[in-house]
């Protein structure tokens, strides 16, 4: 059973004890690919070299909407060409925790729209309370190959996204107790979804509480074959292939 972790920052502080460990467990355990995230220039650049290092990791590059201040289109440009890149993200819109004006936010997310359109990479969108502005600038440049990680929208949204043929990406949170996730998870179609830990950030039930890893996307797995009414098998396999279609990776 092939997994892939479609999105991970496993760069940061939080692994630097055991990530060695912990990535030879990922690879024995069924995970194939790993896409380690980034958010800024300096996890851009851990990213890429983290990418270098193992065969079945690879890298985004993006500024997160927290870092909208900080933006450089040149840098972003240059490291979304690296063999190891292969998408521009994280990306988008965060009116939750504001940490950058909200004209900024969208300007740089614009931009960053732009630099993926003319390199032909797939979207990874941050979006938190920021729904019809994130879907409203995407639709304005005519954007095809986009996934909302973390999806947490409401089912209109979803629809919303699925008409558009974009994809959406479920963590944790499915797991959890006050979750809103159920018909969501019904409705999308089986070619449009991925799974995601966003270690080492929301664990899953029952690891909440604790860092989270890859070696976790096996709960979120369990969760949604129990809410589609298929096996575990069928739905690591579905996303899988999705996330290899949409990342452009050999299956």
């Amino acid at each position: 059973m092939k997994i892939f972790e479609t999105h991970a920052h496993l760069d940061f502080q939080h692994f630097d004890k055991d990530r060695e460990q912990l990535l030879k467990k990922c690879f024995n355990s069924g995970i194939e690919y790993i896409l380690n995230i980034g958010v800024d220039e300096k996890t851009c650049n851990a990213s890429i070299n983290l990418a270098e290092k193992y065969d079945r990791i690879y890298a985004s590059v993006g500024f997160h909407p927290h870092d909208a201040t900080d933006f450089n289109a040149e840098f972003i440009l240059q490291k979304a060409k690296h063999p190891k890149v292969i998408a521009i993200g994280e990306i988008g819109l965060d009116y939750y925790r504001n940490l950058s004006p909200k004209d900024v936010q969208k300007k740089v997310f614009e931009q960053q729209i732009k630099i993926a359109l003319e390199l032909d990479m797939p979207i990874i969108v941050h979006d938190r309370d920021a729904h019809e502005d994130c879907y409203d600038i995407l639709c304005r440049n005519n954007v095809k190959n986009v996934v909302f990680h973390c999806f947490s929208g409401d089912e209109v949204f979803a629809q919303k996204l699925i008409g558009k043929g974009w994809y959406i990406s479920f963590t944790g949170t499915v797991t959890y107790k006050n979750s809103n996730m159920e018909n969501i998870i019904r409705l999308v179609p089986e070619d449009k979804f991925f799974i995601e830990t966003d270690s080492p950030y929301l664990s899953p039930h029952p690891q909440r509480g604790k860092r989270n890893s890859p070696l976790n996307l096996q709960y979120i797995i369990e969760k949604i074959s129990e809410i589609r009414g298929v096996t575990p098998k069928k739905i690591a396999e579905l996303s899988y292939g999705n996330g290899c279609d949409f990342f452009n990776l050999t299956k």
